[in-house]
């Protein structure tokens, strides 16, 4: 309850206006009845100047009960809003401190779900739980009293038929709970589809799979569908239950009351009163269940909400014993450094590594696919920890630096190159918000990137779509390493980042390279030998080991795994 409460407490005010001002609508709700019957029954013996006057009283109560309602709708509004926003900023910024193993569990479009489907639902509950926690529980009380105090016998009714409801409503909702997490999870599945189809739209159409992934989403889609009339089934009942009740009750009223009208036991205006009150509190009681129906789906939401709060990233600065500690020099040590994806497999996808790497070299990795050379430069910022062995950084364990000030001093080129919708500067500035036009210009001219931008009408101020999807693959590396360069970091990785440049290109990009980034430690990741060939050392890597450290004529003389690379391409290359 207290992880709740600090979303309260900043709007605590609307918190408690808005059912305040219900509670004025509900005393209005309850006296309305009472002044009809006054001028039922009494009218006639006491003239016109007593209805005037009670008529008066009505109006004065309904303008009172408009202010009420109209104000516990707005500050519901105004708190639940609020509310909401909170809760979805915090679960947005704990997704942004998850490591890539805290969202492998998760999955992306469970991510998406929890922080806006679930918040929403939660939202939505909190605004209906101010405006009827105390506006139907009110009525349904102050409903009861009256009735008891107008007609004590008749009331007995009312000790039948609301235990009765009660009992037959929650055990709908008691089955409708589990339905409802279904539901949620369904939609996680819904958004994985269309995000990842989205996403790869022009896959898609190149490999014409149209139809299948229409089939893909028709059956998430449908699995959805089903879970919703699977929930939905169950409620539905509430309503009618809810009106048969009503109606058995009122006719039962009709049935003794009107008995005592005809022998004049009872005025006219009593019994019409009494079965007002009789609606207002059947009808409270309908409310207070369309609000647990309501609780159900949030409940299930905020369950989900707080497995996402509550969990703990597997990469953080608590034990950090550096915090203040900047990277300086770019040194890099790996040792005996394994790993797993899936920790209790018996397979490691790194296995027992050992390397040391100069601050301010250049280092090249090469290596079959899938053999780990992306798993293992993702140590160095901490994107994984190792299972065993440490990874050290100017001498430092990386775990000892805060993850700002490590991610700071590393460059990193993925091989998946993202850029965001926005212009191609505000792309490049995510490498350096403070960096000058000039210093723009010249990482866009290191990368190779200058002249194509230029060429754009509007330059640097070019929009770019979501992804980058209106430029070039080759475009698209030089702008992410252009991106890249501008942070200026100690120890640059390039991973893969060249592949779809030509190779003048990128032989002008590794000249530039050379001559303005000399302090910096260059670690290029490629599957052609030419990109790293005229580098200080070159590490082979095969099936998760290193099987070869040296310089391209050393590894050509004694390694077979890189002579096996190295011919098959110059082989290609000469037929």
């Amino acid at each position: 309850m207290k992880q709740w409460l600090q979303y309260v407490k900043p709007y605590r005010l609307y918190f408690i206006l808005g059912p305040l001002c219900m509670i004025v609508e509900v005393i209005g709700e309850v006296l309305m009845p009472r002044y009809l019957a006054m001028i039922i029954n009494h009218a006639a013996g006491e003239g016109v100047g007593y209805s005037a006057g009670v008529t008066v009283m009505m109006i004065v109560t309904a303008l009172m009960m408009m202010i009420g309602g109209v104000g516990g709708a707005y500050f519901g509004a105004k708190a639940s809003v609020n509310f909401a926003a909170d809760l979805r900023e915090d679960v947005y910024r704990k997704i942004q401190g998850f490591s890539f193993a805290n969202i492998d569990r998760f999955s992306t479009g469970s991510l998406v779900t929890r922080a806006t489907n679930d918040v929403t639902q939660v939202q939505n509950f909190v605004n209906m739980l101010l405006r009827m926690a105390l506006r139907s529980p009110g009525m349904l009380i102050g409903g009861v009293i009256m009735a008891v105090n107008l007609r004590p016998d008749l009331a007995v009714i009312l000790a039948v038929s609301i235990p009765l409801m009660l009992i037959s409503i929650g055990s709908i909702i008691a089955k409708g709970f589990s339905r409802f997490s279904t539901v949620q999870t369904k939609i996680d599945g819904l958004n994985s589809t269309v995000q990842e189809n989205i996403t790869n739209v022009r896959v898609v159409k190149s490999f014409v799979r149209e139809d299948h992934e229409q089939q893909k989403f028709r059956k998430a889609n449908g699995d959805l569908r089903n879970a919703n009339m699977r929930a939905l089934k169950i409620m539905i009942y509430i309503g009618p239950i809810v009106t048969l009740f009503m109606n058995l009750t009122v006719l039962t009223v009709l049935w003794f009351g009107g008995n005592r009208v005809v022998a004049g036991d009872m005025p006219y205006g009593d019994l019409s009163a009494f079965i007002t009150y009789v609606t207002q509190i059947l009808t409270s009681l309908m409310m207070v269940t369309m609000m647990l129906m309501t609780s159900s789906r949030a409940l299930a939401s905020a369950k989900r909400i707080k497995e996402v709060l509550n969990e703990q990233s597997d990469l953080n600065d608590l034990n950090a014993a550096c915090t203040d500690k900047t990277v300086e020099r770019g040194d890099i040590e790996f040792k005996n450094v394994t790993f797993r994806y899936y920790k209790d497999s018996q397979d490691c996808v790194l296995n027992n590594i050992n390397l040391t790497i100069r601050g301010g070299s250049t280092v090249g990795i090469i290596g079959s696919t899938g053999c780990g050379k992306t798993t293992l430069v993702s140590m160095i910022p901490r994107f994984y920890d190792p299972d065993e062995g440490e990874v050290l950084v100017d001498g430092i364990n990386v775990k000892d630096y805060s993850l700002y000030h490590l991610r700071e001093g590393v460059g990193m080129v993925l091989q998946k190159n993202v850029l965001f919708s926005g212009t191609i500067e505000e792309n490049l500035r995510w490498g350096n918000g403070d960096a000058t036009e000039e210093e723009l210009r010249q990482a866009a001219a290191n990368a190779q990137a200058d002249k194509f931008i230029d060429s754009f009408t509007q330059g640097y101020q070019t929009d770019l779509d979501q992804g980058g999807t209106n430029v070039s693959g080759g475009q698209k590396q030089r702008l992410c390493i252009a991106r890249a360069l501008l942070k200026k970091p100690k120890i640059l990785i390039l991973d893969d980042s060249t592949s779809a440049v030509d190779t003048a290109t990128e032989a002008h990009i590794r000249k530039a390279f050379a001559q303005e980034l000399q302090d910096t430690t260059k670690i290029i990741i490629a599957q052609r030998i030419g990109s790293v060939i005229e580098a200080d050392q070159i590490i082979v890597m095969d099936n998760g080991t290193v099987t070869g450290v040296g310089t391209h004529d050393s590894l050509l003389a004694n390694n077979v795994e890189y002579q096996e690379i190295y011919y098959s391409q110059t082989e290609k290359k000469e037929g």
